[in-house]
């Protein structure tokens, strides 16, 4: 008897071990509505520049997963990967308070220069002229969202948070806010694909311009695990021999500058 059950339990291991193996992996990845870059329709099917390099990824990758699409605002899906929830996100600005809850991979590939700019309404007497001129404003600020780091820890702004660019332009255009924060050089493609009347708003003159970087952002058990540190060296690898400018370019974002793409010798993708 104790013979037979060594031998069930022998066949059983070795059965639950060649199913294991036969299973392939599920990379879960979150992605917001933010036209152009990532879109979601109406039945929640999602599109968009990190999931077509993360497939493009996996179609050159001797590992077997699956890529699957998890839409979210994107306040949750910045939430479910520092919790674990996803795997991977994209187009998230570096910050270091992201850093302690999530693992950046190097290069990133979304590369602009360009101005964070400010929006009222076209017929509001408002004038923003200088920083200063945002005290006392109701600004929309897309919740979980990083802009530039005098704004991001100014805690003195009437900084309003809300789920998506789509309602931080209406309460603007109802007068429930007086400004909405933008990337200048997508703002008008934004607006736009969401279906919003630009005509109606005015831009302000402040601005602040710097270099924008989006990066593909990992949970940090992901980016620990055996795939995670794989994609991160495609990242890299991809980057080098010019794919992710092939892939970035029908979003109309800039090639990735050779600055930024770190000598393979001293990468290291956390």
């Amino acid at each position: 008897m104790k013979l037979y059950n060594v031998l069930i339990q022998s066949v059983l291991a070795l059965t639950f071990s060649t199913y294991s193996l036969a299973v392939e992996q599920i990379v879960h990845v979150a992605v917001d509505h933010a036209p152009p870059y990532s879109r979601l329709s109406e039945n929640n099917h999602s599109q968009g520049l990190i999931l077509d390099i993360l497939k493009y990824a996996q179609l050159t990758s001797d590992k077997k997963y699956k890529i699957k699409a998890v839409p979210c605002p994107f306040s949750r899906c910045v939430r479910l990967l520092s919790k674990g929830k996803v795997d991977v996100m994209g187009g998230l600005i570096r910050t270091p308070e992201r850093e302690k809850i999530m693992s950046f991979v190097e290069p990133p590939y979304m590369v602009l220069s360009s101005s964070f700019v400010f929006y009222g309404q076209q017929n509001s007497d408002i004038e923003v002229e200088r920083y200063e001129d945002l005290q006392g404003k109701r600004i929309a600020v897309m919740r979980g969202g990083a802009f530039f780091p005098r704004f991001d820890k100014d805690n003195s702004l009437n900084k309003i948070a809300v789920p998506s660019e789509r309602v931080a332009v209406d309460l603007v255009l109802k007068g429930r806010v007086d400004l909405v924060i933008a990337v200048e050089d997508t703002a008008d493609i934004a607006m736009d694909a969401l279906d919003q009347p630009m005509h109606r708003l005015k831009k302000m003159q402040y601005r602040h311009t710097q270099a924008i970087y989006g990066y593909m952002a990992m949970s940090e058990s992901f980016a620990n695990s055996g795939l995670g540190d794989h994609i991160s060296k495609q990242m890299h690898s991809m980057a080098k021999n010019k794919t992710l400018d092939q892939l970035v370019a029908p979003y109309h974002l800039p090639k990735i500058p050779s600055s930024l793409i770190e000598p393979a010798a001293s990468f290291s993708p956390h």
